[in-house]
């Protein structure tokens, strides 16, 4: 089965080595330097620059619309062979989101809290950005359910970086 994998800025070449990543979302600061792994192309990263936080902020990039458009298409044009590899600074928060959201947009017909509680069994340290998701539940028309569930898992316990988890999704695109 295909799956998505999460971890932090630090852990990116290794875990990409590891599961054999070909396809990477990095979701972090403008100004924070990433290295692409040599065995994704440049055509196969997502490089999205927002800051982490849920309201505007002066000199910050807050999630908006256009970041969540950019990720589920990415999302959906992944095609599965290999794993899919999303990480921000800490692996904790916007890549949490981006895999939660990219799971909910693969897989339409499971539910929400199922997907969820999965993500806090893997992930005890996971906080998805709530802007993240509430922006992704509208788009997905999920009728605030993502925010919901995200919201019933409460907020992952305190650490620097998140351990690596990977979340499961279909082999097929759901339409």
């Amino acid at each position: 089965m295909p799956r998505i994998h999460v971890c932090p800025l630090s852990k990116v070449h290794a875990v990409s080595l590891a599961i054999g990543a070909r396809s990477l979302v990095t979701l972090i600061n403008l100004d924070t330097p990433v290295l692409r792994p040599p065995a994704i192309g440049v055509d196969a990263h997502l490089f999205l620059s927002m800051s982490d936080i849920v309201a505007p902020q002066h000199g910050e990039i807050t999630p908006a619309a256009n970041h969540v458009r950019e990720l589920i298409d990415f999302a959906e044009r992944w095609d599965r062979a290999h794993p899919l590899l999303i990480h921000c600074y800490a692996g904790v928060s916007r890549s949490t989101a981006a895999a939660f959201i990219s799971t909910c947009a693969l897989d339409p017909q499971r539910p929400e809290d199922e997907i969820a509680l999965r993500l806090r069994a893997l992930s005890p340290t996971a906080t998805p950005n709530p802007l993240l998701v509430e922006i992704a539940d509208e788009m997905l028309r999920r009728r605030g359910r993502m925010s919901a569930a995200i919201r019933a898992i409460g907020r992952g316990v305190e650490c620097f970086e998140g351990v690596p988890f990977a979340l499961d999704v279909p082999r097929h695109a759901a339409r």
